[in-house]
């Protein structure tokens, strides 16, 4: 007897717990999708009071769940997996400043390769105009030779315009955060090395002299330098010397006047 009670008391509860709201209909939930997405700024009251205007009575907690499924961001690459992926097709750009002995304060810009991390082109200006900034691009890319993507921050010296321009030529413009540097890390390091190995060193003199610096440090970065990204070989590969039979001494050739050297096999 007791057995026939529980089990009428289970058939009960199970019936009651059946009974619960109704499933939303899927063209309703489809119309909380597309009312969400093409109004982003209505919340899921504004939502509802739309549907009963349509004549359909769902609960503020229904369309709030659905309109948050819809307005969920899909996933996508991180920041570094992009950086990684697109490396050979990614160019990034930087600005910094060098005072002069005269305290003037001059504007170097260039550009870097994420790839092989060699550098494409660097040039000096104490007026850094839109203009200028858009001729270094042009001038960077004289055959033809230009990235897809062209990493940069966001500083006013490229002008309004940039974006638009570059993507006339074929150049997809990608934007690092604001107050974020470390988004654009290559250009930022490489601002780095120009200080450490060459422009903390000399004393600049004008615009002419910082150029010929940058110049001269620029050929010796691309051919001699090694990077741990490269296992030790330079940005501009070239096959490793190997001692020649008939080798006499190793040379060096000085570089910004001794500050780096370049050593080769004397052949002689």
């Amino acid at each position: 007897m007791a057995s026939r009670h529980l089990e009428a008391v289970l058939t009960w509860k199970s019936r009651r717990r059946s009974r619960g709201r109704p499933r939303v209909a899927p063209e309703v939930r489809d119309l909380i999708s597309r009312m969400a997405l093409e109004n982003p700024l209505w919340g899921a009251q504004r939502i509802r009071g739309e549907l009963l205007g349509l004549g359909y009575e769902v609960g503020r907690e229904t369309v709030r769940r659905y309109m948050h499924e819809a307005r969920r961001r899909p996933p996508s690459q991180t920041w570094r997996t992009f950086l990684r992926n697109h490396a050979p097709d990614i160019w990034a750009c930087d600005f910094f400043t060098v005072p002069t002995l005269s305290f003037r304060t001059l504007y170097v810009f260039f550009f870097i390769e994420h790839g092989r991390r060699r550098l494409l082109h660097v040039n000096v200006t104490a007026h850094p105009t839109a203009d200028w900034v858009w001729r270094q691009l042009i001038q960077a890319t004289p055959w033809g030779e230009q990235p897809r993507f062209l990493l940069r921050d966001r500083d006013a010296s490229f002008g309004k315009g940039f974006l638009a321009r570059a993507r006339a030529i074929g150049i997809d413009t990608v934007l690092s955060p604001f107050r974020c540097p470390q988004a654009n890390g290559i250009a930022e390091r490489m601002v780095g090395t120009f200080r450490r190995q060459c422009l903390d060193h000399v004393m600049v003199l004008n615009e002419r002299h910082l150029q010929r610096l940058l110049t001269e440090y620029v050929e010796h970065y691309n051919r001699c330098r090694p990077h741990r990204t490269l296992d030790l070989a330079a940005p501009e590969p070239r096959p490793r010397m190997l001692k020649p039979p008939d080798a006499g001494r190793v040379v060096a050739r000085p570089v910004l006047g001794g500050l780096h050297h370049q050593y080769s096999w004397d052949a002689a």
